[in-house]
């Protein structure tokens, strides 16, 4: 039997995510050592196909803390949506409206810019491993694991923070949490397809049929989604019948028409808020999916996961200077901005979606919704502010 390889450092961290290589970057900025771990190898999450659409300040964080440049070379900027409805699409202008844009920028991309920063800089990542345990009972915090060697290993840290995604094994060590969640009655039939894009930014759409997302992922590949009930087989839709109902989705009086192609991929997404706090227990602190998760309709789960680290890298250095309150504050400061996510993330996948058995007034309510929306400048402008991300707190 292999003898157990202990590691000594500072922060140990179980995920590694974007969330997770993000946190250690930004320590090993400030000096400070981490080891980062994760049961999937480097391989399976580079080829785990994500959309992404990145606030502003997540494209800074990358590019100002030396991650980074790629997003601005090989990202699309957007500067604006369009709301389809009623077979007709109206366009927010978020750079007229509030002087902001956002980036299609896939998540795997981003995961791939984190982790070559992380071996440029010589960090201590370990993906494929198995059997992980967190002790927080030790004098030190360890987490223990077996490495992609078959090698057990402890990791002994002053803390352990928890980015291992919405299954998370580290949040259940929070003794007394409060799991708020909402169920939504609808999922997402997601499509990767090999075809040219058929607009040059994301189309919102709103039909009697229920709600289509038409966005992007390079010149040639475009991502697809369609309401569909959570219990819909993905493998039992043949490519003709994915192409008639996001067409008769998006139809309207403007002849907007789809751009069709080989369909790659096909899967069904289901729909869930989630909340859990305390973020904290004591030298353990969660960040990213592994203490909240949104719908996709917003664009705010991996936006949310790196305002979360930011915050903590802030917060863990001013602990480590002997501030006592700092892992105090930080649970709040992360949650005063994931409490607005959810509202904005509801929000939007109420205002689109087609409720089951939702009677006339639903539906006309609905409308009249959207029809004030996009007829007024201060509404329009708060959709803008909330897509492209609030100021980092």
């Amino acid at each position: 039997m292999s003898s157990r390889q202990v590691t000594d450092t500072t922060v140990g961290i179980v995920g590694s995510g974007p969330a997770g290589l993000m946190l250690a970057h930004l320590l090993h900025r400030a000096g400070v050592d981490t080891v980062a771990i994760d049961i999937r190898t480097r391989e399976e999450i580079e080829t785990t196909h994500r959309a992404g659409i990145l606030e502003h300040d997540s494209v800074r964080l990358l590019v100002d803390s030396g991650v980074s440049d790629r997003v601005l070379r090989e990202g699309h900027r957007h500067e604006g949506i369009d709301l389809r409805f009623g077979g007709v699409s109206h366009r927010i202008d978020f750079d007229e409206l509030v002087g902001a844009s956002v980036w299609l920028y896939p998540q795997t991309d981003v995961f791939i810019d984190l982790a070559d920063a992380r071996d440029r800089d010589g960090g201590d990542v370990r993906f494929g491993v198995a059997d992980t345990a967190v002790s927080l009972a030790e004098s030190r915090p360890a987490v223990h694991f077996t490495d992609a060697e078959g090698t057990p290993c402890t990791v002994s840290c002053d803390l352990v923070v928890g980015a291992d995604g919405s299954g998370s094994t580290t949040r259940q060590l929070v003794e007394e949490r409060q799991q708020d969640f909402r169920e939504y009655p609808f999922a997402w039939f997601g499509i990767l397809c090999a075809a040219p894009p058929s607009a040059p930014e994301l189309v919102y759409t709103r039909s009697e049929r229920g709600f289509a997302l038409i966005s992007q992922r390079t010149d040639e590949i475009q991502r697809m989604y369609f309401q569909c009930d959570p219990g819909e087989d993905a493998d039992s839709w043949p490519d003709h019948r994915i192409w008639n109902e996001l067409q008769l989705r998006v139809a309207g009086e403007d002849g907007f028409v789809l751009q069709e192609g080989r369909v790659l991929e096909r899967t069904v997404l289901p729909f869930r808020s989630f909340v859990c706090t305390p973020m904290r227990q004591g030298p353990l602190l969660l960040a990213g999916d592994a203490a909240h998760t949104v719908p996709p309709t917003g664009a705010k789960g991996l936006n949310l996961a790196l305002a979360d680290v930011r915050v903590l890298a802030e917060e863990i250095q001013s602990h480590l200077a002997g501030d006592e309150r700092a892992l105090d504050r930080f649970p709040d400061r992360a949650l005063a901005r994931v409490w607005k996510a959810q509202h904005f993330s509801y929000w939007m996948t109420t205002m689109l979606h087609r409720q089951p058995e939702s009677s006339d007034f639903d539906e006309r309510r609905q409308r009249g919704e959207l029809e004030a929306l996009v007829s007024s400048q201060h509404g329009a402008a708060y959709l803008a502010e909330a897509y492209t991300g609030w100021p980092g707190e």
